[in-house]
C-alpha cells in the first residue's frame, strides 16, 4: 500500500501536476499549450512532464505530449477522488444528521446538491429553502414524519388556488401534532378535502423528510431533539429514483386519512 500512497502524496504535493496530468489526459498538448492553461513556467513544466514519462503516464509525439493509458487511469482516478472530497466537504457539517441507512442511494450522488444551513442572521433558511420551492411548484409529493405550520399553509393555499397537486403520507404522530392544534388541524382538514390533494397515514413512524416539488428532491435534516439543521435539494435522478420509489413504497403501505380517528 505503501507505493501507491506515495503517489498520491507526489499529485496532491502539487496542483499544477494534478492540471497537466488532467490536461493531457483530455488532449495532446505542447508545453506551450500546458503554460498557457497553467501558468506554470517551462522549467516547472519539463519537471513535471520527465516525472511523467519516468513513470510512463505520458508519452510524445514531437512537439506534442499525451498521456498514456495508464496515465488517463491514474487522471480519472484524480478527478474521481476530487469529486468525492468535495462531496465530502459539503457533507461533512450535516452527515452526522443524515439518515444514512434510509437513504438508498450512493452519497456521491450528492455531489451536485445544495446544502442549506441556518445561520445567526438566517436561522430559518433550510425551512424556507423548501418552502420556496414549493410556493413554485405545480406538483409535490411528500412522506415525513411532520408537517409544519408553513408548509400546510403553503400547501394549502397553492392547492386552493387550482395551481398546485398535493400528494403525502405523513406518520401518525404527525397528524396527531396538527390535531391537538385547532387551526392547524382546520387548514389540514380544508388541504384534504380538496380534489387536487390526497393524504394517507403511516402508522408506523416516516424517518426521513422527504418532498419532491416538480422534478426537485428536497431533504430536511434533523437532530435527535429536532431542531433543523439543514435542508439539501438536487435534481439528480438516481436520487428523484430513490425518492419516486420510496414514495410509493410508504404510500401503498399507508392509509387513506380519517380525520374522526383523530378526533376525541
Amino acid at each position: 500500500m505503501e507505493a501507491p500512497l506515495e503517489e498520491i502524496e507526489f499529485l496532491a504535493r502539487s496542483t499544477n501536476r494534478v492540471e497537466v496530468l488532467q490536461l493531457l489526459a483530455s488532449a495532446p498538448q505542447t508545453r506551450a499549450d500546458l503554460a498557457t492553461a497553467t501558468g506554470a513556467s517551462q522549467a516547472t513544466l519539463g519537471r513535471i512532464l520527465e516525472d511523467f514519462a519516468d513513470r510512463s503516464w505520458v508519452s510524445r509525439d514531437g512537439e506534442e505530449y499525451v498521456a498514456t493509458a495508464t496515465g488517463e487511469l491514474v487522471a480519472e482516478g484524480v478527478e474521481e477522488l476530487v469529486a468525492l472530497l468535495e462531496t465530502e466537504a459539503k457533507l461533512r457539517d450535516v452527515v452526522a444528521y443524515l439518515p444514512t441507512a434510509e437513504l438508498g442511494f450512493d452519497l456521491r450522488r450528492l455531489a451536485d446538491a445544495t446544502v442549506t444551513v441556518p445561520t445567526r442572521t438566517r436561522p430559518s433558511a433550510p425551512l424556507q429553502r423548501v418552502l420556496d420551492a414549493m410556493a413554485g411548484a405545480t406538483t409535490l409529493r411528500a412522506f415525513s414524519h411532520t408537517l409544519n405550520e408553513q408548509s400546510l399553509a403553503t400547501a394549502r393555499d397553492r392547492v386552493a388556488a387550482g395551481e398546485q397537486t398535493f400528494e403525502a403520507v405523513l406518520s401518525a404522530g404527525a397528524i396527531e401534532a396538527l390535531a391537538a392544534d385547532d387551526v392547524l388541524w382546520r387548514r389540514l382538514r380544508t388541504l384534504a378535502e380538496s380534489d387536487d390533494a390526497e393524504i394517507r397515514v403511516r402508522r408506523e413512524e416516516v424517518p426521513v423528510a422527504v418532498t419532491v416539488a416538480d422534478d426537485t428532491v428536497y431533504l430536511l435534516v434533523r437532530d435527535d431533539g429536532g431542531i433543523l439543521r439543514a435542508s439539501l435539494h438536487t435534481d439528480d435522478p438516481a436520487v428523484r429514483e430513490w425518492a419516486d420509489q420510496a414514495f410509493s413504497g410508504y404510500w401503498k403501505a399507508s392509509d387513506p386519512f380519517d380525520p374522526t380517528a383523530f378526533e376525541e
